[in-house]
């Protein structure tokens, strides 16, 4: 059986990743891929209980680094339970956020630094990485106006300062450059249905026979 494809979507609070990632399953099963939507941190049921625990309480809960080993841990349970087990049969597996989330949120926005969370990623995860990332890319003022209308609970890191945010968006734009060929960029001040015709294009490309209407 042919190994499915790891895809995975990325940017700051308030992007809107979750709308599009059920856009995507649709789009792939009608082109008759099996898809299964997970998140990070989360995904299993360890992994959710560490999630609990990252994204809730104030944002001075957790230092950074405490905050990345915790991302690590739900991480490899994720990797290891469902996320490659999954590809193993041949399912495509979409997840929202992954290992450049630790790199941005932890490695540059937290100021641990790129080495230091590089370091630990490969201890964990020992090379594996997204097929395909795709970044959602979105003025941290929108996004946070955003956020604060959707009527869910905030997490610990919606309620960081917008130069938080706004670092984390410079973050991941430099993460994309140095990693030109594995993403995507879309422009996520568009409309849904706009935003999801940038993501089609973007997988069309990357996967050779890929056609989705």
């Amino acid at each position: 059986m042919e190994t499915g494809k790891f895809i995975t979507l990325e940017g700051g609070e308030g992007a809107g990743k979750t709308t599009q990632a059920t856009r995507i399953k649709s789009a792939l099963e009608a082109a008759n891929i099996e898809v299964v939507v997970t998140r990070e941190p989360g995904g299993t049921f360890g992994a959710e209980a560490i999630r609990d625990l990252v994204l809730g309480g104030s944002h001075e809960r957790w230092s950074g680094l405490t905050e990345l080993l915790l991302m690590y841990a739900a991480r490899l349970d994720h990797v290891e339970k469902l996320i490659k087990p999954a590809l193993a049969r041949g399912v495509w597996v979409l997840c929202d956020r992954f290992n450049d989330s630790s790199m941005g949120y932890q490695g540059y926005a937290r100021g641990l630094g790129r080495e230091r969370v590089a370091a630990i990623d490969q201890v964990v995860l020992d090379g594996f990485k997204p097929d395909l990332t795709i970044l959602f890319d979105i003025d941290p003022i929108l996004a946070q106006r955003r956020v604060k209308t959707r009527g869910e609970d905030l997490s610990r890191f919606d309620t960081e300062e917008l130069e938080f945010h706004k670092t984390l968006r410079a973050a991941f734009l430099d993460i994309a450059k140095r990693n030109a060929e594995r993403f995507g960029i879309v422009d996520a001040t568009l409309s849904r249905d706009a935003i999801e015709t940038q993501i089609k294009h973007i997988l069309m490309q990357k996967f050779t026979g890929l056609r989705l209407g």
